[in-house]
C-alpha cells in the first residue's frame, strides 16, 4: 500500500485579489478524514525571513467542492483554541489561523489571505490528523503569484504511514493555466 501524506505545504507571496494564495486538496477513500489547515506569517521569521515581508495578520478560509465557504479562521485563539493549544499544531504567533475539520471524501479549497489587504510571504498547511483511517491526502495544489527570490513559490510535503517507497508526480504548471481563463501565468516554470 503506498504512503499517506502526512503534512503538505506552500510557501508564497500573498497578494490580493487574483493574488491571494489559493491551496486545493483531495481526500480519498470510504470514511471521514481529520484535517488540520494553518495560515502561517508572523512565525516565519524563525526560517530566517525578514520580519517586514511575512504576512503579518493571515485568514484562512475553507470551501467545499461546489465553492461553498466551510469556516475560517483569523487568530486561532478566536476559535477551535481547546482543541489546538498544546499540541504539534499550536502556532507560536496568535495572529496566526488554524482550522480543525473532519472532512468526507472531496476536493476542497484553502484560500489563504491578509487581514484588511494586507500583504506578504505566508504558507498554507494541510496535516492528516489521523493516519489509521480508511482515508487519505491524495492531492495539493497551490496558485499563487510567483516572483523572485524570498517571493519564489516553495511546497513540501512529509510521506509517512509505512516504509514503502511511494511513487509521486510534482508538476509545475504555467502556460496551460490560461485555458482556464488567467491572464499573466508563468510563461517558463521551473
Amino acid at each position: 500500500t503506498p504512503a499517506q501524506s502526512l503534512n503538505i505545504s506552500t510557501r508564497l507571496r500573498v497578494d490580493v485579489g487574483d493574488k491571494v494564495m489559493i491551496a486545493g486538496f483531495i481526500i480519498t477513500g470510504n470514511v471521514p478524514k481529520p484535517v488540520v489547515l494553518r495560515g502561517m506569517g508572523p512565525s516565519l521569521v524563525g526560517s530566517g525571513l525578514p520580519a517586514a515581508s511575512l504576512l503579518q495578520n493571515p485568514l484562512i478560509e475553507l470551501h467545499g467542492s461546489n465553492g461553498a465557504l466551510i469556516t475560517s479562521n483569523d487568530n486561532w485563539k478566536d476559535t477551535q483554541r481547546a482543541q489546538i493549544e498544546g499540541t504539534i499544531y499550536e502556532p507560536t504567533d496568535d495572529r496566526e489561523s488554524v482550522i480543525v475539520a473532519t472532512l468526507p471524501p472531496a476536493a476542497y479549497t484553502v484560500i489563504l489571505k491578509g487581514v484588511g489587504g494586507t500583504t506578504g510571504i505566508g504558507l498554507v498547511e494541510v496535516y492528516d490528523n489521523n493516519q489509521a483511517l480508511d482515508s487519505a491526502l491524495a492531492n495539493i495544489s497551490t496558485r499563487g503569484f510567483v516572483k523572485t527570490g524570498d517571493e519564489v513559490m516553495i511546497g513540501g510535503f512529509v510521506l509517512g504511514g509505512n516504509n514503502n517507497p511511494t511513487r509521486i508526480a510534482v508538476r509545475a504548471l504555467g502556460p496551460s493555466l490560461s485555458n482556464f481563463g488567467l491572464a499573466n501565468v508563468l510563461a517558463d516554470p521551473t
